[in-house]
């Protein structure tokens, strides 16, 4: 499936006509033809940059959908409405970077600040909304972090906790932790250990199994960012086990995309990050394998603990390879971490110039 398809599968899911797309028609069929020396990749590559640059449209158009209006009597549907809403706006991480998304989610989470400061509904009522404004901080928390605004994400997760405290949403208060926890322990870990711990023993036994696993998973990464290898591995089991509780039970669409590749991902760069190539490699390969290119942000943030985990094995060819990779996938991407991700592997291989591979590598990230 190219991104255009992918992009309008979500576009049918949010019920968004073809004119708010910003897009006449794909603009590569209206477009010159590739020169004759084109790989089918530089196409769908000069396709996804060219979509890319187009959906600012759609990300424009998409707070003037439909809201409840502020100072009006809410019902109690109307939480589950935002919620449903809310949803559907998170497909658009699949394809889109922070960068693009930020002002949507912001938007999205003061919508419905000014709805709790405004209307009025039930006590039951104002709950829920609490907990629909706890998962719309997140979401935003998310985008502020990909686009490099990192005070703005902190505040919205710390924004996040406190009112899903206040809803009493234990679930979406753990998340909120992990969340901070995963951006505090570059710079700080310690403390981003005990605020994953933190996490994990936020919600109950009773809580649904993505849940679990997406929590277990966030305090597997923050161990191993700390260089504790036990921590790490006891953490990747609890999660493992959480995914195979799950079976067909329902789970909160903010945990949908929590499954075994993506658990399997998680493995590898842990695993790469406490040095041990021999095992994050096989995971990580055997997973991208399967990982689609339309997900371009986060397949080349993924191949570059590849990359890594291959340096660290003295496979320098092959890491420069596999970073050329994700140098094409990370362009024209509104996210900063894949580049800023990719810095250190770029630096590691400059020790290897000479190399024809390195050589390229060093070349496509200067240019």
């Amino acid at each position: 499936m190219t991104t255009f398809e992918k992009i309008v599968r979500i576009a049918d899911a949010l019920r968004i006509p073809g004119h708010m797309l910003g897009l006449a028609a794909r603009p590569w069929e209206v477009s010159a033809p590739p020169a004759p020396t084109s790989t089918t990749e530089d196409r769908n590559d000069m396709r996804r940059r060219h979509f890319l640059r187009a959906s600012t449209g759609l990300a424009v158009s998409l707070p003037a959908l439909h809201q409840p209006t502020t100072g009006t009597r809410l019902g109690r549907g109307e939480p589950e409405k935002l919620r449903r809403r809310t949803a559907r706006l998170r497909r658009l991480d699949d394809v889109l970077g922070g960068g693009d998304t930020y002002r949507v989610y912001l938007g999205e989470y003061q919508a419905t600040k000014a709805l709790l400061r405004t209307a009025s509904y039930t006590e039951d009522t104002g709950r829920a909304l609490l907990s629909v404004l706890a998962e719309q901080a997140q979401q935003a928390g998310w985008a502020a972090f990909d686009a490099g605004r990192e005070a703005d994400a902190a505040g919205l997760y710390q924004d996040s906790y406190q009112a899903a405290t206040e809803a009493g949403d234990t679930d979406l208060a753990g998340n909120a932790l992990a969340f901070l926890a995963y951006q505090t322990v570059p710079g700080d870990r310690r403390t981003g250990v005990e605020i994953a711990t933190r996490s994990c023993e936020t919600i109950g036994p009773d809580a649904p199994a993505g849940v679990r696993a997406l929590l277990h998973e966030r305090k597997a990464w923050a161990c191993a960012v700390a260089g504790l290898a036990s921590q790490t591995e006891s953490a990747l089991e609890s999660a493992e086990a959480a995914l195979r509780d799950a079976g067909s039970a329902p789970q909160p669409d903010w945990v949908a995309w929590v499954d075994p590749t993506e658990l399997q991902i998680m493995s590898g760069r842990c695993w790469t990050e406490l040095r041990r190539p021999l095992r994050a490699v096989p995971v990580l390969e055997n997973a991208l394998a399967r990982y689609d290119d339309s997900h371009a942000r986060d397949k080349a943030l993924y191949l570059s603990w590849l990359a890594d985990a291959y340096l660290s094995g003295g496979e320098v060819e092959q890491a420069a390879s596999v970073t050329s990779r994700a140098l094409d996938l990370s362009h024209g991407v509104a996210s900063v971490r894949p580049r800023h991700r990719l810095a250190p592997v770029l630096k590691r291989l400059g020790a290897h110039r000479g190399l024809p591979a390195v050589d390229d590598a060093l070349a496509k990230a200067a240019g």
